[in-house]
Order: structure tokens, then sequence, then C-alpha cells
């Protein structure tokens, strides 16, 4: 996909644009590595540097973030594929037996009357 990097790894500019092009498609972790690829080759890069630490200061902050992030996209998942039936998530029901760990999943006809 970047033919100058795959031609010279040591070719820092085309690093700092891969890693910029995997940071706005979300590949945080590919982003990642070239940023570090980027700072051993030349740690004077400040964009590098400073991606790295926001990396991981947002590593150790997001991880509820993320995780709430997934659930929502699984809802929205889920919904698509209920919605042709006239169901949604909010049919269900999803309760944790805290002795065992395990899971129940309930359906309810009408969620919004049990609120």
């Amino acid at each position: 996909c970047f033919p100058a990097v795959e031609l010279d790894p040591h070719y820092v500019r085309a690093l700092l644009r891969r890693a910029e092009l995997y940071e706005k498609t979300e590949k945080l972790d590919e982003a990642l590595e070239d940023y570090k690829a980027v700072l051993e080759k030349d740690p004077s890069v400040h964009q590098a540097r400073e991606a790295c630490m926001v990396s991981l200061s947002l590593s150790k902050a997001k991880k509820p973030h993320v995780h709430h992030l997934q659930i929502c996209k699984l809802k929205d998942l889920g919904n698509l594929v209920l919605r042709p039936f006239g169901l949604s998530t909010e049919n269900f029901q999803v309760k944790q037996d805290s002795s065992t760990g395990s899971y129940s999943i309930n359906f309810v006809q009408n969620p919004n009357n049990n609120r």
C-alpha cells in the first residue's frame, strides 16, 4: 500500500504519512508502530514523539471508553439484524448472576412499558 516504505524502510517522511493515514482510519496500533519506527530512526521528530506520548496516555485512560464504544457498535449491529423483525436490542434484558458470573437473557415484548 505504501511503496515508498517498502522500497526504503528508513524513509521517515513516508513512515510519518503512513502513520497519519493509519490514525485517520482508526488503525491506531499500526500508527503507533510507525511512529515508534520514526523515533528509532530520528528521535528529533516532534510529531512522532508527541503521538507516542498521547497514545500512551490515551491507552491508559480510554479502556472503559473503548469498551463502551464496542458495546454500542455491537448494539447497532444487533439492531440492524433485528429491525426487519420489528425488534431491537432493547427487547432483550441481560442479567449477570453474581454468584456464578454467568449471564441470562430475557425477552421483553414492550421494553418501553417497563421503565
